[in-house]
């Protein structure tokens, strides 16, 4: 969007697989994180290791395509963080897989229009919306991917469904920051096309700003 050139794209993205690549062999947190992930060590004591993301794939399968129904859900009450991490879950039980996938192509269509709306002729009020639109959208996927188990447990909130406090205030600022940033100024295009018409007419221009003020 900044007009960067490809080549520069390319190559910061394999400095990035290179980082993560290092960070895997050098870094024992990193790898053990990974590790546990593609490859669970048994149980112990009978609960299993990553047992939030077990337990959230068990209530995607308990709920099945229609849901077991509003306020029914009952692997949400072992669930942990079910109001916030793992609400997606939670509505995968109580609601069905299709409710999920209207949810996720909904987010989906919301992300489009906020980059649609990012053609603007302000850069600062381009890469504003095209990068809150990128936050909200990668937050929401990091916090489903995770309740699919298709990724490591994050700590992400599910942007405007999951309950929170300081999630929830801080993501309304930024929806605050990008009704502010999209918003339509018809006054300041029509002030931009009187100074245009001052610069190609001076003359003109002299005898508007000597009328009298009504």
């Amino acid at each position: 969007m900044a007009g960067l050139h490809v080549i520069w794209v390319v190559g910061l993205g394999g400095l990035a697989v290179v980082a993560a690549r290092l960070a895997y062999k050098f870094v024992p947190h990193v790898h053990a994180r990974i590790e546990a992930f593609l490859e669970p060590p048994p149980p112990v004591a009978g609960v299993p290791t990553n047992f939030q993301s077990e337990t959230a794939l068990e209530s995607f399968i308990a709920g099945s395509w229609f849901g077991k129904g509003p306020g029914e859900g009952t692997i949400k009450r072992i669930l942990p963080d079910s109001h916030t991490d793992f609400i997606f879950a939670v509505i995968g039980e109580e609601f069905g897989v299709i409710v999920c996938i209207l949810l996720a192509s909904l987010r989906l269509h919301r992300r489009a229009r906020l980059l649609s709306a990012a053609r603007n002729e302000d850069p600062f009020c381009r890469f504003a919306t095209a990068g809150l639109a990128m936050l909200f959208g990668l937050q929401g996927a990091i916090n489903m991917m995770v309740n699919l188990q298709l990724m490591p447990a994050k700590g992400m909130t599910l942007p405007f469904v999951s309950y929170g406090g300081s999630s929830l205030i801080s993501l309304a600022l930024g929806m605050g920051f990008l009704l502010a940033v999209t918003r339509k100024r018809p006054r300041t295009r029509v002030l931009t096309q009187v100074a245009k018409s001052q610069q190609a007419d001076p003359q003109r221009g002299r005898v508007m700003n000597d009328r009298p003020a009504l």
